[in-house]
């Protein structure tokens, strides 16, 4: 059994995960929504842990490009639709995808990774199958995506 590294974006990618996460579970999943409650969430309380940069940055992104990550993602699901999905799993794989198609300092194997962990830690026990073979099929239709998207 290997071992998961824990790296500051590995936290900062579950922070996020949680931020939208969140949001679908409130009912305010649309880019508004998602847009205020990220505001909430980097107004630190005293009963609060800062949120990470990277992670405003990934709910921020997710937020600005919804419709065209959940399309990609409607397209890649086999078998299945984005709103039939466990909750976590949505959030897992938009902050992949958004990771994936709009942050180009991060490797596909990287994103794919990191994904399939907080698949297995947060959701259920076949998620993490379910969450790589969504992301693989998007790795293999990079090329095309990108071009659909106006990115890389």
């Amino acid at each position: 059994m290997t071992t998961h590294r824990t790296t500051a974006r590995t936290k900062a990618r579950r922070r996020a995960v949680d931020v939208i996460f969140e949001a679908d579970q409130r009912g305010v999943f649309t880019p508004l929504g998602l847009s205020d409650l990220l505001q909430e969430r980097l107004a630190v309380t005293a009963a609060q842990t800062e949120l990470p940069e990277y992670s405003a940055d990934i709910v921020d992104g997710v937020a600005t490009h919804l419709d065209d990550i959940d399309r990609v993602l409607g397209t890649y699901i086999q078998g299945r639709t984005l709103d039939r999905l466990p909750s976590v799993d949505r959030a897992i794989l938009r902050m992949a995808v958004w990771e994936m198609f709009y942050n180009p300092e991060i490797d596909l194997p990287i994103t794919i990774s990191e994904a399939t962990t907080l698949a297995a830690d947060l959701s259920t026990d076949g998620s993490p199958a379910f969450v790589n073979a969504v992301l693989d099929r998007l790795r293999n239709a990079e090329t095309a995506i990108a071009a659909d998207l106006g990115v890389h």
